[in-house]
């Protein structure tokens, strides 16, 4: 293992140059061996634990209410899955509503516990009626939490090929001049919500963020294609014309298949972007059928229905083979796009990753024109996160947030 230190500003990134083999569902005469999904059982068990110890995707659940809303799941039928979880979102929207005048901090609490229960009644993704009621609540939860912010948040409507981008933007309180801003972009099942709320931390620095729904999710008008960065340049277009915002001080960040975009962002729009935040960024390996069957497959790391809720972004894919075949369309070595000049980067991986290779993140470090910021976890998942040493708030704290506000810092 070939180890490296490099600094920037009182920030310690370590790189590990490691020599990785990726562990594969091979069995030994090199055939794909079926990984299955877990049973209804099995999720319920996995679930309540990580909500207990604060793990993706039930951070911030109180497993009380996890527990409560499992009482009424019986099958693997979605409806039911949304129902059950609605069910206990509802008795604290309620509340909520109740209390707005009389104890605004206990209602917005309430709104707050609402709307991560819609949304996970709603995960990974609205595949069924009852989940996306349960997702339309989870938005209209989250904007009564929102309510309650100050600075105010913003929901603006970006025209966008006859229909419109959805986002929500907030700025610092009380600026003097345009300031910078970060552009957020979510993953594969987090949504703009998610994006929103935690970067309200970055206002404390003079920086505004604006966040949206990466292309095939949430309220993201368009689904994902090798070409539908076109929409992140029509996001980048609407900052730079709001005479609050610096447009010369513009940075992204992505998680997952937001960090692909950031990626690709990084080398599209790179005259544009001050630099571009990526955590656990697909690249290459990622894209190819043995990942896809060996890796994605029955994935474990993620709790369920992973290569459902990847068809569902993807346009004009509905089978497993057809997804095999498209993938590859958006590798960016295949794109010709990897090795072209690139803002600057700051790369978050796990090495123990098994939704994202560690390899593409150590091609993606190796190309460019410039040299590139990592944060590499030896012993980090997806993400980098690491259950009780790197918890995914622990490394936006210290990791993304120092790097954003480095990168926006004035020109000298």
């Amino acid at each position: 293992m070939i180890r490296g230190q490099f600094y920037c500003s009182g920030l310690v990134f370590v790189f590990f140059a490691l020599m990785c083999t990726n562990v594969s569902a091979q069995g030994s005469s090199g055939g794909h061996v079926q990984r299955r999904e877990r049973t209804i059982e099995e999720i319920k068990i996995e679930a309540i634990h990580r909500a207990e110890v604060g793990q993706y995707p039930l951070i911030g659940l109180d497993p009380s209410d996890v527990k409560e809303a499992f009482e009424s799941i019986h099958t693997s039928d979605k409806d039911e899955w949304a129902a059950a979880f609605m069910h206990v979102a509802d008795r604290y929207f309620s509340a909520a509503k109740m209390l707005e005048r009389t104890d605004p901090a206990k209602a917005d609490a309430d709104y707050v516990r609402a709307w991560k229960l819609y949304s996970f009644g709603r995960w990974p993704f609205p595949a069924s009626l009852g989940k996306q009621r349960s997702y339309e609540k989870a938005i209209e939860a989250f904007l009564d939490h929102a309510k309650f912010f100050d600075p105010p948040l913003e929901v603006v409507h970006i025209p966008f090929e006859g229909k419109e981008i959805v986002g929500y933007l907030r700025l610092p309180k009380n600026a003097k001049s345009p300031v910078p801003l970060v552009i957020a972009v979510n993953g594969l099942d987090s949504r703009k919500e998610d994006l929103a709320e935690r970067f309200g931390a970055i206002l404390t620095y003079g920086i505004g963020y604006l966040a949206v729904d990466g292309p095939g999710t949430g309220q993201n008008p368009i689904k994902a294609s090798p070409a539908a960065d076109r929409m992140l340049s029509r996001v980048i277009d609407y900052a730079q014309s709001r005479p609050e915002i610096d447009k010369n001080r513009l940075a992204m960040n992505g998680v997952s298949w937001g960090a692909y975009w950031a990626t690709k962002m990084a080398i599209v729009e790179r005259t544009r972007l001050r630099g571009c935040a990526a955590q656990s960024p697909p690249v290459d390996e990622f894209f190819q059928k043995d990942f896809l069957m060996n890796s994605l497959l029955g994935n474990r790391e993620y709790l369920f229905d992973q290569i459902p809720a990847l068809m569902n972004i993807l346009e004009g894919v509905n089978t497993l083979d057809e997804m095999a075949a498209y993938l590859p369309k958006f590798s960016l070595v295949q794109e010709g796009l990897l090795g072209k000049p690139m803002a600057p980067m700051l790369v978050i991986a796990g090495v123990l990753d098994t939704q994202v290779p560690i390899a593409d993140e150590f091609l993606l470090l190796s190309k460019g024109d410039i040299p590139k910021d990592a944060w590499i976890n030896p012993q980090g998942g997806h993400l980098g996160r690491q259950v009780g040493v790197w918890p995914d708030p622990l490394i936006f704290k210290q990791v993304i947030i120092p790097w954003l506000v480095k990168t926006l810092e004035p020109a000298s």
